[in-house]
C-alpha cells in the first residue's frame, strides 16, 4: 500500500471522527491564539488531518491521491529507499509551513480557526508541476489545462482572495503551501528547474 493511500485513509478516518466529535475537533484544529497562549504547536500538524465538511475532505483527498501517487513513485525513482522520507517531509512540512502566515496574522484572535490538508496537497501538486509543467491538471474532471498554466491561475487567485480576506477559505495557506512545494522540489532535485523551463519553451498551444 502506498504512503499516499495510507495518508488518505488516516486523514479520512480522523476527519470523519472529528466531524462527529466536537471536542476532538477543538483539540486538533489550528487556533493561533491557543498555540500562542498554551504552546500547543502540535496543532500545526493535527489541523491538516481534519476538515470542515465532507466536501472539503473529498476534494483534498482526491487531489492528494491523484497527484501524490505519481510524486511518491518519482521520489522513489530519484532517491531510492529515502523517497518515502522525502515525500512525507514535503507533505507534512507543507501543512506546517502553509499555516505560518495565518498563525502570525491571527495569533491574538481567539476566535480564528483553520483546518484542512490543503497546504500539504498544494505542496505536492506544485512539486509535480515543477517536474512536469505540461502535465494535464483538471478541475472537476473536465476543465483541463497544462500544469504551469493552472499553477499561475491558482497562485493569482489565491493571492487575490487572501488580500480580499472576505472568504472563510484560507487562501494564504494554499499559496504558501504551493510555493513551498515548488521550492522544495527545486532544492532536492535542481535538474527540475532547467527541465521546467525547457518544457515550457517547447510547449505549443496548437
Amino acid at each position: 500500500m502506498s504512503i499516499t493511500l495510507i495518508l488518505v485513509i488516516i486523514t479520512s478516518g480522523i476527519s470523519y471522527y472529528a466531524l462527529n466529535n466536537y471536542s476532538l475537533m477543538e483539540k486538533l484544529i489550528l487556533n493561533p491564539y491557543k498555540v500562542t497562549q498554551r504552546n500547543e504547536y502540535y496543532r500545526f500538524v493535527t489541523s491538516g488531518f481534519i476538515h470542515a465538511d465532507f466536501g472539503h475532505l473529498i476534494f483534498n483527498m482526491l487531489s492528494l491521491w491523484f497527484v501524490g501517487e505519481g510524486i511518491e513513485r518519482l521520489f522513489s525513482m530519484l532517491f531510492g529507499p529515502s523517497g518515502t522520507i522525502y515525500f512525507l517531509f514535503l507533505y507534512i512540512v507543507g501543512i506546517i509551513v502553509s499555516d505560518i502566515p495565518t498563525f502570525l496574522k491571527h495569533r491574538n484572535n481567539s476566535k480564528y480557526n483553520s483546518l484542512g490538508a490543503s497546504g500539504g496537497v498544494s505542496a505536492v501538486l506544485f512539486a509535480a508541476i515543477l517536474y512536469s509543467p505540461l502535465m494535464q491538471v483538471c478541475l472537476y474532471f473536465f476543465i483541463c489545462m497544462p500544469g504551469f498554466i493552472f499553477g499561475l491561475l491558482f497562485l493569482g487567485y489565491s493571492f487575490y482572495e487572501s488580500k480580499r480576506g472576505t472568504s472563510y477559505v484560507n487562501h494564504s495557506a494554499h499559496m504558501v503551501g504551493a510555493i513551498f512545494g515548488f521550492v522544495f522540489m527545486a532544492v532536492v532535485y535542481p535538474s527540475a528547474v532547467p527541465g521546467f523551463l525547457q518544457q515550457i519553451l517547447s510547449w505549443r498551444l496548437f
